[in-house]
């Protein structure tokens, strides 16, 4: 029998992420390939034409999973009856700003955004925020959408876990769906921990840890580490665009992996509300290793955490403290 379609809301829909992730949920790369959607598309007033030429080509693709397009800039309308919400739309941090400057900006968008899904989403409304800085808007939109529960309401960090995963099997030379179980912790930022001390890779052999394949401590405790933080940046560089198809690629991976569940034996970071695991304080919003099984996810418990990782968790926790302080001092 036919599914009923499933409404994704996709924020800031006229922008780089936005343009490269509707095709992608059109075509079932976020709901799986008997899912029919209808897309919610939401931007600001001075995108409104650029955004109705992202609807005209959705028409024009002819997707058959794509069963009606919602292209709007009131807020309101767009969150009307969402089952995923997909929060693309932020505001930049342009050069010279400070952060505090760019924190407020987007207090006040996702202040908004977080009442409009609280009054006008469907009950049980998944939600992913993408725009930066992600934990902590993700944090803001909870406290103005006090309905939402919390296990519904997570952050974007799965591309730096796929940027991970892409970075070992380079290393190795491997295929990376032969690569898993890599961890990020904490924040989508460059204090994130990218964590490789619980990975495999499957070989012909059976399972190898990736520390004993990669034989080399040094550039896992150290390059490895600042290539996946800084990967951002590094992208800028090369584009002169920040990333795009990796972001909304990652984040149809992170729904689609949420509803549909993990594969047996592997795990996922997500960021999603701290329940004091790991000894990070309760209520950050701080990326974990998951599991996710019938539309819930779970922080994977009882992984060993050595004194080197033990100090990186604990230093990218305390910047989502401060972050959290700068937020409210916003809100004041």
């Amino acid at each position: 029998m036919a599914k009923d379609p499933v409404r994704v809301l996709v924020t800031g829909a006229a922008g780089q992420i936005g343009y490269a992730i509707v095709p992608m949920i059109a075509r079932g790369a976020m709901l799986g390939p008997d899912q029919p959607v209808i897309l919610h598309m939401l931007d600001i007033e001075p995108a409104a034409e650029s955004l109705n030429g992202v609807k005209m080509e959705l028409i024009d693709a002819a997707f058959p999973l794509l069963k009606g397009v919602v292209a709007t800039t009131d807020v309101q309308e767009a969150c009307k009856g969402v089952n995923v919400a997909v929060m693309v739309g932020g505001f930049p941090r342009k050069e010279g700003m400070e952060r505090k400057d760019v924190m407020s900006k987007n207090v006040s968008i996702y202040k908004v955004q977080a009442s409009a899904l609280e009054k006008n989403a469907a009950a049980d409304v998944k939600v992913l925020v993408v725009a930066n800085p992600a934990n902590t808007n993700a944090l803001i939109l909870k406290e103005f959408a006090p309905s939402i529960p919390e296990k519904n309401i997570t952050c974007l960090t799965r591309l730096d876990h796929n940027r991970a995963l892409g970075q070992i099997s380079e290393k190795l030379n491997v295929h990376v769906g032969d690569v898993k179980n890599v961890i990020i912790w904490g924040n989508h930022s460059s204090t994130q921990y990218p964590d490789v001390n619980h990975a495999t890779v499957t070989t012909s052999g059976g399972e190898k840890p990736v520390r004993e394949l990669v034989a080399n401590d040094q550039w896992l405790n150290t390059e490895f580490i600042t290539t996946v933080q800084q990967r951002g940046a590094a992208i800028i560089k090369a584009r002169k665009l920040s990333s795009a198809l990796s972001a909304a690629s990652s984040a149809c991976d992170h729904i689609r992996d949420w509803v549909l569940g993990t594969p047996k034996g592997s795990w996922v970071s997500m960021g999603v509300y701290s329940d004091g695991s790991y000894g990070i304080q309760p209520g950050l919003v701080y990326s974990f290793p998951v599991t996710c099984e019938k539309g819930q996810w779970s922080i994977v418990q009882g992984l060993k955490i050595d004194e080197f990782s033990r100090g990186k968790l604990d230093a990218t926790a305390q910047e989502l403290i401060e972050e959290r302080s700068l937020a409210h001092s916003c809100l004041n």
